[in-house]
């Protein structure tokens, strides 16, 4: 009954704001579209389509709004004017009350929070759809931050998102695009995310592995966490003192170098991307501090990327082409990752891929657009059936967020001057002598183990396939076999000796 009543106030909301309309004039025409249009005659149809919209799922509430931040990165698959209008939707919600989120420390520990910590402070410091944060000190006065999440959200996002998978499935089926613009997909990534989010402890990991990737960092702080205190629905850390990266001014008063500033927030990007495969996918400037000696903190870690090393290996490829303007070795590089057909037209591919990067060279960061580029670079991918990965989803999302950080700080900052040396130096140790070093280091206990298999293996390489095998060959695989079989111990030794020295050399 309660999803009956949910599944009413949804379609009231999306009535009252014409999403029926804008869905039914993007189908294929049919009386179906007039029909309603003269039933529903009450509504205010004068806004524009992306703003209604954005209204839309601010009344529809937090999970709705969490959706449309998502989707607003889906550049792929959305018209700009509802990409544009969607990233505008911020996740400020109401928080739940002093005495809620003391009920949830006493339910969390079972024991009251004066027995959990030595001061909690009952005042609200940030609120979001899915947690909120509270200060405290530990018992032994550490000074530490309290995120909570809210109560009783895992039924209710689940109801929610089963009918967002119910209209993203009746959308595929009234509109022409519904198919390409795979509602459903998109519906079960947003699952995949949200759910993701519920869980505080695997939140806390990722804050850990994040800490632990920039340690000794003079670019990048994150805080520590306290597992002693963390359970799925408390995650309790070290509380961070900074400045919001969003309020300009202050951070001039407090001597910060803001173009220094700029650089490092690319800097800090593509180490996490390349160096580590594993990045900050949230990165909004309500997200970043700035520590008074000019670091940034992080903060907030319920989305985080990963890539493969064949990921990252494709990915600088194409960077590294792009700064070089060799259009043809980004098309090249589009087929051999399977990102492309490979009956892809390598010339007409290039071409159309140089018409849309060639006019953002040599122009700084203020006079370009990243957003409308990659809107450019979608459509023209769309074109030649180029599959969106999903796994550069979460990159792409991040990349805009270093577009908005680098426009507040320096508006003439050059983000492919900035990133291609460190592209140029990841590659050569990835494809260079340390590259190669490095593989063989990471391969060496495999070697020792492999090496004393050898007689073994080539004997059942050598077996013949035939019942009736020919006697010359099985003589000659008996006396090969019987020659190793005498090396054995020497291709043991060999291969610890090799191992051990790789691991005394690292």
């Amino acid at each position: 009954m309660m999803r009956f009543f949910r599944l009413l106030r949804i379609f009231f909301i999306a009535a009252r704001y014409g999403l029926d309309d804008m869905v039914l004039s993007m189908a294929a025409a049919h009386g179906v579209a007039r029909w309603v249009r003269r039933v529903l005659f009450w509504r205010d149809l004068t806004r524009p389509r992306a703003e209604r919209l954005r209204l839309a799922l601010e009344r529809l509430g937090p999970i709705f709004v969490k959706f449309g931040q998502m989707l607003s990165t889906r550049r792929d698959l959305l018209p700009p004017d509802i990409a544009d209008e969607l990233a505008r939707l911020q996740d400020q919600v109401p928080p739940f009350s002093p005495e809620i989120a003391l009920l949830e420390i006493e339910r969390a520990y079972g024991r009251p929070v004066r027995e959990v910590f030595g001061v909690f402070d009952a005042t609200c410091v940030a609120s979001a759809s899915i947690a909120q944060v509270h200060f405290a000190t530990l018992p032994d006065g550490r000074e530490v931050a309290v995120k909570i999440l809210r109560p009783d959200m895992r039924g209710v996002i689940e109801h929610d998102l089963a009918l967002m998978d119910m209209a993203a499935w009746l959308l595929e089926k009234i509109w022409a695009d519904g198919r390409r613009l795979k509602a459903r997909a998109v519906v079960a990534e947003f699952a995949k995310y949200l759910r993701d989010e519920l869980d505080l402890m695997r939140e806390a990991a990722n804050c850990s592995q994040l800490r632990r990737n920039f340690l000794d960092s003079n670019l990048l702080i994150v805080p520590e966490v306290f597992w002693e205190w963390c359970t799925p629905t408390v995650m309790v850390m070290q509380r961070m003192q900074g400045t919001p990266i969003s309020r300009i001014d202050a951070l001039r008063a407090r001597g910060i170098d803001l173009q220094r500033l700029s650089t490092a927030g690319v800097e800090i990007f593509f180490t996490q991307v390349f160096r580590d495969g594993f990045f900050h996918a949230d990165m909004h400037p309500g997200n970043i501090f700035v520590h008074d000696d000019g670091r940034y903190i992080a903060l907030d870690f319920g989305i985080v990327g990963t890539l493969t090393n064949t990921d990252k290996n494709y990915l600088a490829q194409n960077f590294l082409a792009f700064f070089r303007r060799d259009y043809k070795r980004v098309a090249e590089t589009h087929v051999e990752s399977g990102w492309a057909p490979q009956d892809t037209r390598i010339d007409e591919f290039e071409a159309a891929i140089r018409a849309v990067c060639e006019p953002i060279f040599d122009r700084p960061l203020k006079d370009i657009s990243f957003g409308k580029v990659l809107l450019r670079l979608f459509q023209t991918s769309r074109r030649f059936n180029v599959e969106i990965q999903p796994q550069l989803i979460m990159l792409q999302k991040t990349l805009l967020n270093i577009e908005g950080l680098g426009r507040q700080l320096d508006p003439e900052l050059d983000l492919w001057k900035t990133a291609k040396p460190f592209l140029e130096r990841w590659m050569s140790e990835q494809l260079g002598w340390r590259g190669f070093l490095r593989g063989v280091r990471q391969e060496a206990p495999h070697w020792a183990q492999l090496l004393p298999q050898l007689p073994r293996l080539l004997e059942n390489a050598l077996q013949p396939a035939s019942a009736t095998p020919d006697k010359a060959l099985q003589k000659e695989v008996r006396r090969v076999h019987a020659a190793l079989r005498g090396q054995n111990c020497w291709l043991a030794l060999l291969a610890a000796l090799l191992a051990l020295l790789l691991l005394r050399i690292w």
